[in-house]
């Protein structure tokens, strides 16, 4: 297997151990708008943009979509050693670009410029950079590129898509919303909804109301923030985390809630939407990130100014 062409170290950022860390690796395109740079390189290629990118080293790139998460969570990071400075179960932030180091200096110098905890700047050449993932213990993965994502989550690794966008930058705590079928769980009833209609996905959730519901993509990454967010008490906890999903409360609301329950994952607020549009909830909610595999609903989120995450069932 090939090595990334380089690894940057940032010796400003406390390396954090990643078989504790909740390892989030974000792409470039995701956490900065490289929207203009990235249409120079399909249209003038790799030697033009670099060119480009080394001209512009030191002008700092607009933030994308994935931004404000990622400020979030370094204020997550700062309550925890607030609360025990020896704490390890960290946040663990690393930027993975398809960039050559010459015209990632760009990147590096953006996240600077922003002070952004990156702990680890990796430039790979590879065509499929996600082989790498699981080597850095990550947990969660963000890209621009759908192809990149289902090589992510063919993998193991809880990951989604996400799209450029114009945001409404939320305060803190960090919060942040997933839907149900599909994302944090399996799409074991939707499945039987497509194949039997409503009454058969009814029926079937009655029969297998005791019954957890198998684990969705990014159960691991909700799982692991959860086990964060019970380091605090409720009213003081700089992490909040959200259910909105398509579900009715009244027919399918009880074995989801029984499944977070098994599990053992805290959930601050659960909407069960019965079918309606979530833009509305999630414009109330104002999460630095919402997570679901319907494109509707991520559209949905999009004309409220919520910054929204794919998490495609069809890779």
């Amino acid at each position: 297997m090939a090595k990334p062409e380089s690894t940057v170290i940032n010796t400003n950022v406390k390396q954090k151990d990643p078989s504790t860390a909740l390892v989030i690796a974000v792409t470039t395109r995701a956490i900065f708008n490289l929207e203009e740079e990235h249409k120079l390189y399909l249209e003038k290629g790799k030697e033009e943009y670099t060119r480009h990118q080394q001209a512009n080293q030191d002008k700092p790139l607009p933030p994308g979509t994935a931004f404000a998460f990622i400020q979030a969570v370094q204020y997550v990071n700062k309550k925890i050693l607030e609360n025990n400075p020896a704490e390890r179960d960290l946040f663990d932030i690393l930027v993975l670009s398809n960039n050559s180091p010459e015209s990632g200096t760009r990147i590096i110098n953006s996240a600077k410029h922003y002070g952004l905890e990156i702990s680890k700047f990796c430039f790979v050449s590879d065509e499929d950079s996600t082989q790498y993932l699981k080597s850095h213990g990550v947990k969660l993965f963000l890209s621009a590129d759908r192809t990149d994502v289902c090589n992510a989550l063919r993998r193991g690794v809880s990951a989604a898509l996400v799209f450029q966008q114009e945001v409404q930058a939320p305060s803190t705590p960090l919060r942040v919303v997933f839907d149900g079928d599909a994302v944090l769980f399996s799409d074991e009833t939707d499945q039987i909804f497509q194949e039997q209609g409503l009454e058969g996905a009814l029926q079937y959730e009655r029969e297998m109301e005791a019954v957890p519901i198998g684990d969705g993509p990014l159960k691991a990454f909700a799982m692991h923030l959860g086990k964060m967010r019970k380091k605090f008490g409720q009213e003081k906890s700089p992490i909040r985390t959200y259910l909105v999903t398509a579900r009715s409360g009244q027919d399918m609301g009880i074995r989801a809630i029984k499944t977070l329950r098994e599990w053992g994952l805290p959930i601050d607020e659960a909407f069960f939407m019965d079918g309606a549009p979530k833009g509305p909830i999630l414009a109330q909610i104002q999460p630095h990130i919402f997570f679901d595999d319907g494109l509707h609903n991520i559209q949905g989120a999009q004309n409220v100014g919520v910054p929204s995450a794919w998490v495609p069932s069809c890779c």
